[in-house]
């Protein structure tokens, strides 16, 4: 009897102790669980579940700064209960117009050794999980986080698929980092990057038949962007910071602020491939809007003269007839692109900006963001510097009739250069131009907050098959990868389509392949890499059909597909269903799909047949499966 007594003091002690150290978090649907909680060495963790299966394992949460370590020996104050939270908000351009956001939100409170607080707030959500850590206190001095100490704790069996982050200082014109490698795909949970600095945002797991696609977002002035890197001691994938030449020269690297603050979202979208692809995650916790008149922002297909002709070819000749190309196409912009300020000036820019308006067409023009952070030559450069710096020469595009810029090479990720982006935008805005930028950092939601951002680039785009064959060679394979990975969260500047030739370059992707890719890809503005020539040599069912690409879709569906191998999605814009498919391997294949969700509606399908196209009508209640090429696509349209 004595023995029973002690073993049920026992138990109700070890229960009330498990109550005090932890807690069960669920979304909505009780799909998704968390348990966060404090372990027996006073350090802060969380697990997390899909259903009954193990996700990720007991992994770490918490900050070191300068002054202070919220990471060991703290104590759990409480955690709440959960708080319903919704919002609704609508974008310009992107794969969905109107979003609708709903997830328990919960508060876990703790304290250091010495009383200070911290919280983290997790938001769970029927497509995934988003937590962020707060400090409520106030304070008049600068507090500087050294290390955050949040992990991903990955069951040995899971598989990457991920991004290599290049070293800082190196490249062409030592312009890395700008999320521009190609990705190691179904390897190991443990592999390592042979550059050595780990991968990027967003990374894709796949974890006891669950998959997880890993980024962040709303990330302010006061942070730097993260990746992540794989720990030994800690078997672990760590959030880490930037290297250290990744910072805007004079400013800070780290996360540096005064009291109170709060570190950006690490959201994880979490479920099966229909789940990830379509989660609006990265906008959902996103800034809203900043005050800002919104109605000089209009998306659209754009010309480009660069990306086929090179450097040469930037010349008032040559634009003006981009120029004519993009009113023949429909299209309602033309970029202009380097040292347009030396090879063409202000004046003559003027002018081909006032003929454009003529054809109803606008005018973008590339600016160098650099200061002394790399080496590239191509002008105008270091001219957006400083807020006087951009006031000026913003006031000049508005006054020669510019409607936008891409400002191209920065510096990486540190907290000095991200504010950089945010400077840049702010002051963009109030001159009332669009913004897409190059050579840069992941967008990380900042479309929401700064909607006249129409698109970023943080990817190795078309640009790059015109560079080196090994890139044509890796092309079908990396084009599948995006659609899962890149491009969920935020708009990517690829600059699509090439339906013609490439110099010195042996195209291994089909037509169709190509035609489908502006679709497949969502970018506030779409540059299309196909130029005057190639264009005309095409059927005029080909260039009626390209007269008429959405940006701003209204809704997008994962139809089929599996990273690497091949994709099929559709969207939908203006009661119009548009449904592309590629494949990404050399082999001919048969992809199936359900299109029950669009009707019985009657379209066209455009396919590949003897390196040509061909036109069919299709149903798509009838539509079960398409045939496919080697490196080739399809596109329909109901």
């Amino acid at each position: 009897m004595k023995k029973l007594t002690l073993l049920l003091i026992a138990i109700i002690s070890v229960s009330c102790s498990k109550k005090e150290t932890q807690k069960l978090l669920s979304n909505p649907s009780n799909t998704i669980s968390v348990e966060v909680g404090i372990n027996a060495h006073k350090q802060p963790y969380y697990l997390v579940y899909d259903k009954t299966e193990l996700v990720i394992d007991s992994s770490s949460l918490g900050i070191v700064r300068e002054d202070a370590n919220f990471f060991n020996n703290m104590t759990l104050k409480g955690i709440s209960e959960a708080t319903k939270v919704s919002d609704k908000y609508s974008m310009l351009h992107g794969k969905q117009k109107h979003m609708s956001y709903e997830a328990n939100q919960y508060f876990v409170d703790l304290e250091n050794e010495n009383g200070q607080p911290m919280q983290i707030v997790f938001n769970l959500s029927d497509d995934g999980i988003a937590f962020k850590y707060v400090f409520p206190n106030t304070s008049e001095d600068i507090k500087k986080i050294t290390e955050e100490l949040t992990t991903y704790n990955f069951p040995t069996s899971a598989k990457a698929w991920v991004q290599p982050m290049s070293k800082a200082k190196t490249g062409w014109s030592r312009t890395n980092p700008s999320y521009e490698e190609h990705y190691y795909q179904n390897v190991d949970i443990n592999t390592k990057s042979e550059i050595g600095e780990g991968w990027v945002y967003p990374a894709l797991f796949n974890s006891n038949n669950t998959w997880v696609l890993i980024s962040e977002t709303a990330l302010e002035p006061n942070y730097c962007g993260t990746h992540l890197q794989y720990k030994d001691n800690k078997k672990s994938l760590q959030v880490v910071f930037p290297q250290k030449e990744e910072f805007f020269p004079g400013g800070a690297l780290n996360p540096e602020s005064k009291l109170p603050w709060e570190t950006p979202w690490r959201i994880l979208a979490i479920g099966d491939l229909a789940t990830v692809t379509e989660s609006t995650l990265g906008t959902d916790l996103a800034k809203p809007t900043i005050d800002m008149d919104t109605s000089f922002i209009k998306g659209g297909l754009a010309s480009w003269s660069w990306v086929l002709l090179k450097d040469d070819f930037i010349t008032y000749e040559t634009t003006k007839k981009f120029i004519d190309y993009s009113a023949s196409m429909n299209w309602p912009y033309c970029l202009i692109d380097v040292n347009w300020d030396q090879k063409i000036g202000d004046e003559k820019i003027k002018e081909l900006a006032e003929y454009a308006n003529s054809k109803g067409v606008k005018i973008l023009v590339w600016y160098n963001s650099s200061g002394d952070w790399n080496e590239t030559p191509y002008t105008p450069k270091s001219k957006l510097l400083t807020h006087d710096n951009r006031a000026a020469e913003f006031q000049k595009l508005v006054d020669l009739g510019v409607s936008g810029v891409k400002i191209d090479f920065f510096g990486g990720d540190g907290q000095s250069m991200i504010a950089y982006y945010h400077d840049i935008l702010k002051d963009a805005a109030q001159y009332k131009l669009l913004v897409n930028f190059h050579g840069c950092t992941l967008p990380r939601g900042w479309q929401r907050t700064y909607p006249h951002l129409m698109t970023m680039e943080s990817i190795m785009g078309e640009e790059f098959v015109t560079f080196e064959q090994k890139n044509a060679d890796l092309q079908p394979n990396h084009c599948t990868m995006l659609p899962f990975t890149r491009n969920v969260f935020d708009p990517m500047d690829f600059t699509p389509m090439v339906l013609d030739s490439i110099t010195n370059i042996n195209r291994k992707t089909t037509n169709t392949f190509e035609l489908a890719l502006p679709i497949l890809f969502t970018s506030g503005v779409q540059h299309m890499a196909e130029i005057p020539e190639g264009m005309k040599k095409q059927p005029d069912y080909i260039v009626d059909f390209l007269k008429d690409i959405p940006v701003n879709w209204d809704s997008s569906k994962f139809v089929s597909g599996f990273p690497g191998k091949d994709i099929v999605m559709a969207r939908k814009y203006n009661g119009n269903w548009y449904v592309v498919g590629i494949n990404g391997e050399d082999k001919a294949k048969t992809l199936e799909m359900d299109l029950s969700f669009i009707g019985e509606g009657n379209g066209t399908m455009i396919a590949d047949e003897d390196d040509k196209f061909v036109l069919e009508p299709v149903n798509a209640a009838t539509v079960k499966t398409v045939e496919v090429q080697p490196y080739g696509g399809f596109v329909m349209k109901f």
